[in-house]
């Protein structure tokens, strides 16, 4: 075989394996929503710990919905693992409807994208594992620095903050601006 029919033979293995590589990225996606949602009807069930595959160390705590988007669960635990699959609950804040701040976060470029578009006066609801529903009304969005601004937990009422990175479009996300959505319990 000439050299160049193997070269081409090689870019022609190699872009098949990127293709196949960038398959089985969506497949597990897809798979992990799936398990993610199935694990959500055990938790509404009364499941005391659905996990979402036997080796997570995460379950669904509620559904998010922001204004006419969702349903997106929310895991427990924030960490990158977890946000890879969903919004994540903090667990050192409150339970959404607790008095105190619960606060959510999620990646700006796939589960928290919309939140670009949230306006003052928006709805924000969760549902809970039981069918509770907690309803939030946005009252601020703003861009913040976090090496400037720490979020609180304590709230006299239940507030909901949703956090995410920020600039929405940027390339690298590694900087320290944040997009913060607060919102009070209606």
């Amino acid at each position: 075989m000439s050299p160049r029919r193997i070269g081409v033979v090689l870019l022609v293995a190699a872009g098949l394996g990127c293709l196949a590589a960038a398959g089985w990225i969506e497949v597990k996606a897809v798979a992990a929503q799936a398990l993610i949602d199935a694990a959500w009807l055990r938790a509404e069930r009364g499941a005391p710990n659905p996990r979402p595959w036997p080796w997570a160390d995460t379950r669904p705590v509620g559904r998010l919905f922001v204004g006419v988007h969702g349903p997106l669960v929310i895991l427990e635990g924030s960490n990158g693992r977890n946000l890879a699959f969903g919004p994540t609950h903090d667990p050192a804040s409150v339970q959404p409807g607790e008095r105190g701040n619960a606060i959510i976060s999620a990646h700006r470029d796939t589960h928290f994208q919309l939140l670009q578009r949230v306006v003052l006066g928006e709805q924000v609801r969760i549902e809970l594992p039981g069918g509770a529903r907690v309803d939030y009304r946005v009252t601020d969005a703003r861009v913040v620095d976090s090496r400037r601004m720490r979020i609180s937990l304590d709230a006299a009422v239940p507030m909901l903050t949703l956090v995410t990175c920020y600039p929405f479009n940027a390339v690298d996300p590694g900087g320290p601006l944040r997009y913060v959505v607060s919102a009070e319990q209606i």
